[in-house]
């Protein structure tokens, strides 16, 4: 798998990302030893997490990084890992209620930190915003962690443009570092924003994408296989797919980018996940989709759309 720079940052990274959602929780911990693994051995070497991930589920918290934590310490390989992780995010249980204040930053990377048992997080994401906190005091407690060495390079995951503009003129006004990426909610799906249960999150749109475009920043996409919409669509299993994971895609326009999707993937010998991939692996501008396999298998057809590139009259045909 090739390796690309992230702009305005040293961090080279695999061009598909491994989410780590499920590890330690639905992935039991040997299986999840395998999947790192795997991953590893297809020349992967980017793994994302998040201080949140599966706490949903009764039981130990921030199994994900805790689960990455045990595997780094067994392997002794954490130089061979760009390591990135998500803090900030709202209780659960009190979605309505922001937690970017300097010390939820703080506590919440110090507490990923002794999860995954490491000095330092290569790329750190703040998981949710706080539109009526300034900038300014989120990025100076940022920059604070970066001189003191805790995070190397940060970005901004479900902001709004608007906002992501406001931190980053901010930054380059005070000579200070700002975000380096961008991780929103991205697929070849239709997505229909209105039907999203949790409004804190954010998607892709044109005039995000046009910013990408203009100023070549890094969007590293979550959902990127949108769920196994299009998986299910090819099994004929769609009536089974999850209701809350189904509801942002619409039905008709969805199957009509269905047969979209057939359609190269008749005409370029290409398999489902890799014409999927493959969407986002095209663009103009670095993107680097985050993928969620359950199994081994899944990984292994994901990591397939590595080196995939679509012309760009087959990304004009997706749109």
């Amino acid at each position: 798998m090739k390796r690309l720079r992230i702009p305005d940052s040293r961090l080279e990274v695999s061009e598909i990302c491994l989410g780590t959602v499920g590890l330690g929780a639905t992935i039991d911990l040997p299986s999840s030893f395998t999947m790192l693994d795997r991953y590893l051995d297809f020349g992967g070497n980017f793994l994302d997490s998040a201080n949140v991930y599966s706490d949903w589920i009764p039981g130990e918290k921030s199994r994900s990084e805790k689960t990455i934590g045990r595997w780094l310490k067994a392997r002794s390989n954490r130089d061979q890992v760009v390591l990135a992780t998500k803090g900030a995010h709202p209780r659960l249980e009190t979605m309505q209620l922001s937690r970017l204040a300097p010390e939820d930053i703080v506590h919440d990377l110090d507490q990923s930190l002794v999860s995954l048992q490491t000095d330092w997080i290569d790329l750190y994401w703040l998981h949710r915003d706080e539109p009526a906190r300034p900038v300014q005091e989120i990025l100076e407690t940022l920059n604070l962690q970066v001189r003191a060495g805790k995070i190397r390079y940060f970005g901004a995951s479900n902001w709004t443009l608007e906002r992501f503009l406001l931190a980053q003129d901010y930054a380059r006004d005070h000579g200070i570092q700002g975000f380096v990426a961008d991780q929103v909610l991205w697929n070849v799906a239709v997505i229909d924003p209105e039907n999203i249960a949790d409004k804190t999150t954010t998607t892709k749109n044109t005039a995000l994408e046009q910013y990408h475009h203009r100023t070549g920043i890094a969007a590293i996409p979550y959902s990127a296989q949108a769920n196994g919409l299009f998986q299910r669509m090819l099994e004929g299993s769609l009536e089974q797919m999850n209701p809350d994971l189904r509801r942002p895609y619409p039905l008709m326009p969805n199957l009509e980018r269905f047969q979209k999707i057939q359609q190269i993937m008749r005409e370029s010998n290409l398999s489902l996940s890799q014409v999927v991939l493959g969407y986002l692996l095209s663009q103009p501008f670095p993107t680097i989709p985050i993928i969620g396999p359950r199994t081994i298998s899944q990984l292994e057809d994901s990591l397939s759309a590595a080196g995939v590139w679509l012309s760009g009259d087959q990304l004009e045909v997706l749109r």
